[in-house]
């Protein structure tokens, strides 16, 4: 995995799925946690992007997506668990299968990240506003997705 720890600080690659569908977007959080994010992974060393997110998928909610377009290429500078981050993440468009239970589904869902558990719902996007999503810039983002990938420099307060 593309991730280290060097003078308290945690730099990590991630590679993340924006799945949308009718007005409403796949979000994810760790059973612990009181916040919500778009599904992703990190990167392994000469793995390709779209290869980490299609591995990340098959293991957090054991389905094959197909892998679109690059959205944001985001520099995320945040706290979490008393350590600060420095992540670096490509965003995709992704598609869930068709024949997937979970497409679309009005109601929770589990799945998991190695032994985390994770919870994952659609949110309409409308309502993303009241939704403790990070980084905090997808609330308005997710609203109007690029049509050329755009780069976002980014900073969040801990959640």
């Amino acid at each position: 995995m593309i991730t280290f720890t060097q003078n308290n600080i945690h730099f990590n690659c991630r590679i993340v799925g924006v799945a949308v569908h009718d007005e409403r977007v796949l979000l994810q959080r760790a059973e612990m946690d009181d916040f919500w994010a778009l599904p992703g992974g990190r990167a392994e060393l000469l793995e390709p992007a779209a290869a980490t997110l299609r591995r990340e998928m098959r293991e957090e909610l054991g389905i094959d997506v197909e892998v679109g377009r690059l959205l944001w290429i985001v520099e995320n500078f945040f706290r979490y668990s008393g350590q600060d981050h420095h992540e670096l993440a490509l965003y995709f468009l992704m598609e869930p299968p068709v024949d997937w239970p979970q497409r679309w589904s009005g109601e929770p869902f589990d799945g998991h990240e190695g032994h985390l558990k994770m919870i994952c719902q659609w949110f309409p996007l409308a309502g993303l506003e009241a939704v403790a999503l990070y980084p905090t810039f997808l609330r308005q983002a997710l609203q109007a997705l690029p049509i050329v990938p755009v780069h976002v420099v980014h900073t969040d307060l801990a959640p």
